[in-house]
């Protein structure tokens, strides 16, 4: 199954195209059994699935198809639907497949894709549409759990959002300081003191650029896994800051220590076993967590909060700062969702060794309940259960290694033993 988002907004079509290709609602239900209809005559197996947006501001046909070329079809049937040239619709539609259509249904459920950026109205349209769409029978597992996951993140951008926007433009405010000394943060280590909102924030923001290593450092290990582990990063004590200081380039420091947690000693070796490659450290304290001599260091570069504020732009910089965390949000929910899909497309093939196997299994049981009818011995009919039930078990994978040949028969012999090891 493809899943696919097909359809245009206010950035790619004027109100006058829009209007044209725009659904009434009382025809979203026969579009979505048009839609699936449309999907299983260009070669979908009958299981399509289809929901369809339509606004003001946009209409999208979102679908989970086996179709030979899902996205084309989804695309002709837009204009097929209204009577529309074609290739006159082509050039204002956006078409996204797979891991493209769920970041854009997760966008456009958190108002990331509103003319009126992190309204609120769309999430509710898209409940009515979805709710229509089940109505005519247009949901299946896919579309069904991609929408129950939109409405969380959605929820969840929502929520993280909706701090201050103080806290959000400084969060903002450390990146766009860090990228002025870094050139690419994809290569560069960043430390995180404390697991605080703040911390938070932080994490969310400069894991959206794909830094090379985030390591969270707390007083309580646990409370800095939980942190770690939503940005795919590791989690150290503080007391081990002491040692592993030199590994980090960027830090970030907000904690409620009543002192400083990072002494300019600390901080000389940490440069001295860097040979003086630059650090970028941020404190967000209040008392600082770092010692204000450390900034005087030639290879260290120390923001403090005052200087962070003076950096923060008021308006644009606030909203800017929810999208770019709106964004990091979304993305991890993206891979969650697709790991999701992957797991998915397995399911038939597990279906199918447990068909095969039970197939098997009743056979040989079959053959034994002869043998026992027959008043053969119940040690010699067990015995030749189970050693009946290896064979055949057996059979498929042998086979499959004796024709094998090169790097196929080299997969095959190292992957068999681990298939087959059992419990001890």
């Amino acid at each position: 199954m493809q899943l696919l988002a097909v359809g245009l907004n206010h950035t790619t079509a004027p109100v006058a195209l829009r209007e044209r290709l725009a659904f009434a609602p009382d025809q979203l239900g026969s579009a979505v059994r048009a839609a699936r209809n449309w999907f299983q005559r260009t070669g979908g197996q009958g299981s399509e699935e289809a929901a369809i947006l339509s606004t003001c501001n946009r209409t999208e046909l979102y679908a989970a198809s086996c179709a030979a070329n899902p996205l084309d079809a989804g695309a002709h049937f837009l204009a097929d639907f209204h009577q529309l040239n074609y290739a006159e619709l082509r050039p204002h539609l956006y078409m996204l497949p797979q891991h493209e259509a769920v970041r854009h249904t997760f966008r456009v459920a958190s108002g990331l894709d509103s003319m009126v950026l992190g309204e609120t109205q769309i999430l509710g349209q898209i409940k009515d549409a979805i709710r229509t769409a089940d109505e005519a029978g247009g949901l299946g597992t896919y579309l069904h759990q991609l929408f129950q996951r939109s409405f969380s993140v959605a929820k969840e951008v929502r929520s993280t959002t909706e701090i201050g926007a103080h806290s959000v433009s400084m969060a903002a405010a450390s990146v766009r300081l860090s990228q002025r000394i870094f050139d690419k943060l994809s290569e560069q280590n960043v430390l995180f003191i404390g697991a605080g909102e703040m911390i938070d924030l932080c994490a969310t923001h400069f894991a959206a650029q794909n830094p090379k290593s985030i390591t969270v450092a707390n007083r309580t290990l646990e409370r800095g896994e939980l942190l770690a582990h939503r940005f795919n990063g590791k989690a150290v004590r503080l007391a081990d800051l002491q040692t592993q200081l030199h590994q980090y380039d960027i830090l970030i420091s907000s904690t409620a220590s009543s002192l400083p947690l990072i002494g300019l000693g600390m901080v000389e070796r940490a440069i001295k076993a860097r040979r003086h490659k630059p650090m970028f450290m941020v404190d967000l304290a209040v008392p600082r967590d770092i010692e204000p001599e450390v900034g005087r260091l030639n290879d260290v570069f120390l923001y403090t909060v005052d200087d962070l504020g003076k950096v923060v732009q008021a308006g644009i910089e606030n909203r800017q700062a929810a999208v770019a965390q709106a964004e990091a949000i979304i993305e991890t929910r993206v891979q969650s969702f697709m790991h999701w899909v992957d797991d998915r497309a397995v399911v038939p093939v597990i279906q199918g060794l447990h068909e095969n196997g039970e197939a098997i299994r009743l056979a040989e049981l079959e053959r034994a309940r002869k043998l026992l009818a027959k008043g053969e011995d119940v040690e010699a009919v067990l015995e030749a259960l189970s050693k009946g039930l290896t064979a055949k078990f057996m059979h498929g994978p042998q086979q499959a290694l004796h024709r094998a040949q090169g790097a196929e028969r080299a997969q095959l012999a190292e992957l068999l033993p681990q298939l087959f090891r059992g419990r001890r």
